[in-house]
């Protein structure tokens, strides 16, 4: 039988959190962190809300995994998130020795691969996953921020 617990599945979970940045005027960006097929943390952008430009979901999601783990290394778990890290959050990683990051939307302009940003050697990237899904909810975002100014 197949595992109905796969990237997808959790990417999806990603999207929720994502909805929810989104309804709160963030920028729809949305993780959660994966330890053995259970969720151990859900974030979402909280930059706006807190006043914080380092609240990123990735950053909200390290933090509450950490927090669940009782512990700051991650090198068991899976980040999903639904736009491709930026530097400081693919550094978070690094120090957090996350085992996988997953993300849907690639960033070109300031996604971590572009800029080349070093993670720790025994992490694991796919990207790419729900990608036209994570895009497009990014981009009704800001299409609607462009139409309410």
């Amino acid at each position: 039988m197949e595992n109905p617990f796969n990237d997808i599945y959790f990417m999806k979970r990603a999207l929720v959190e994502a909805e929810t940045a989104f309804a709160k005027g963030e920028v729809p960006v949305g993780a959660v962190i994966v330890l053995n097929n259970q969720i151990i943390a859900r974030a979402h952008n909280l930059t706006e809300t807190l006043n914080d430009v380092t609240a990123h979901a990735e950053m909200q999601a390290y933090t509450a995994a950490a927090d669940y783990l009782g512990g700051k290394y991650l090198n068991e778990c899976t980040l999903y998130v639904t736009l491709e890290p930026c530097q400081m959050c693919a550094g978070a990683s690094y120090w957090a020795q996350i085992g996988k990051i997953v993300f849907g939307a690639y960033d070109t302009k300031r996604g971590f691969i572009n800029y080349k940003t070093k993670l720790h050697p025994k992490t694991q990237v796919t990207g790419g996953v729900l990608e036209e899904e994570c895009s497009k909810l990014i981009q009704r975002f800001f299409i609607e921020k462009r139409n309410l100014n």
